[in-house]
């Protein structure tokens, strides 16, 4: 944060104090993220201010260590718990470190919900994921049928083999196969999260299937290499690649055509979903419990599983259209 910006925050907390009643009725509500510095996390805090200005009386304390460290995430609670404000919304480095700053949170009082990385439920009243398994499996294998109107053989390149979070998409795009008329999977392989291993993989795709119409690759590593192997091998326009990837890295394919669409979450609508969230736990308007229904603004309702769990939304395609307003964010 600038010195000016800082001065200016400065300003508007004695503007603040000098309205007295104002204060009072402010809801402050701290959006702890893994780092400060990081695009993804700035965006998400974007998000949390276009909440506060819809909701009129709350105030962001936008915060987090300088590195990506429990440790650091864990001083940042204990002062947001010396300020006694009125929620915190985290985006944790470590599931269980955190657990007993944030039970302290609570015991005083404050409303503590995890966002995009999670905190051990007994750390928290409730955990937002971004989206959640069968809706991003729906959404790779649609991203390449929705280029596909004729059908056609794709392929699965993954990180890992061992990727819990890889494996349970790709299982759960199998399962909505049979609703995409025309489509086979040929192959899934796997690059390691490795830039070299994903392209070497991506070409052998390329050799061993000739027909191949797309490659699908739910990693932001495997995206990438993929597109750069259709480029390399002068097949743009006749093999799409598409998965999850970010827009930052994927700006170029997507403007030379080797990628026609891929998706991520939206970090803008995860950041306004958490306050929206923290601020109807904390004034009462809602409650963390099993099949409850929270509102989250403009991203409608999250609903809560066994385990006070609930996912925002699709992951939100990127294309052409819009990836000149993201790629300069993350």
């Amino acid at each position: 944060m600038g010195l000016m910006k800082k001065l200016m925050l400065g300003a508007a907390a004695v503007s603040l104090m000098m309205t007295g009643a104002a204060q009072a009725e402010n809801k402050r509500i701290a959006l702890v993220v893994k780092a400060l510095g990081i695009g993804f996390f700035e965006a998400a805090a974007k998000g949390a201010e276009e909440a506060a200005k819809e909701l009129g009386d709350v105030e962001i304390i936008y915060t987090g260590p300088t590195d990506t460290t429990a440790e650091g995430q864990i001083e940042v609670i204990n002062a947001l718990i010396a300020q006694n404000v009125d929620a915190i919304a985290v985006s944790a480095n470590d599931r269980d470190a955190l657990v007993p700053a944030l039970k302290k949170a609570m015991e005083r009082g404050i409303t503590v919900i995890s966002w995009d990385s999670g905190v051990a439920p007994e750390g928290r009243m409730m955990h937002l994921n971004p989206s959640s398994n069968p809706l991003i499996g729906n959404m790779i294998i649609k991203l390449a049928a929705d280029n596909m109107p004729e059908g056609g053989e794709v392929a699965v390149l993954s990180a890992s083999a061992t990727a819990t979070n890889q494996n349970t998409w790709i299982e759960e795009m199998n399962k909505v196969l049979p609703n995409y008329k025309g489509i086979t999977v040929v192959s899934t392989v796997y690059g390691d999260d490795k830039a070299d291993k994903s392209y070497t993989e991506a070409q052998g795709l390329m050799k061993a299937h000739p027909n191949l119409k797309a490659i699908i690759a739910p990693t932001s590593v495997g995206i990438v290499a993929a597109a750069q192997a259709v480029t390399d091998a002068g097949m743009v326009g006749k093999i799409n690649v598409t998965g999850l990837g970010l827009p930052s890295e994927m700006a170029g394919h997507i403007k030379s055509g080797a990628s026609k669409s891929f998706a991520i979450w939206n970090p803008i609508d995860l950041g306004y979903a958490a306050t929206m969230i923290a601020y109807n736990l904390e004034t009462g308007k809602a409650e963390a419990k099993p099949d409850a229904e929270i509102g989250m603004g403009r991203m409608g309702n999250v609903k809560l599983d066994a385990n006070n769990e609930g996912a925002m939304a699709d992951p939100f395609v990127y294309d052409a259209s819009n990836i000149d307003a993201f790629k300069d964010i993350f």
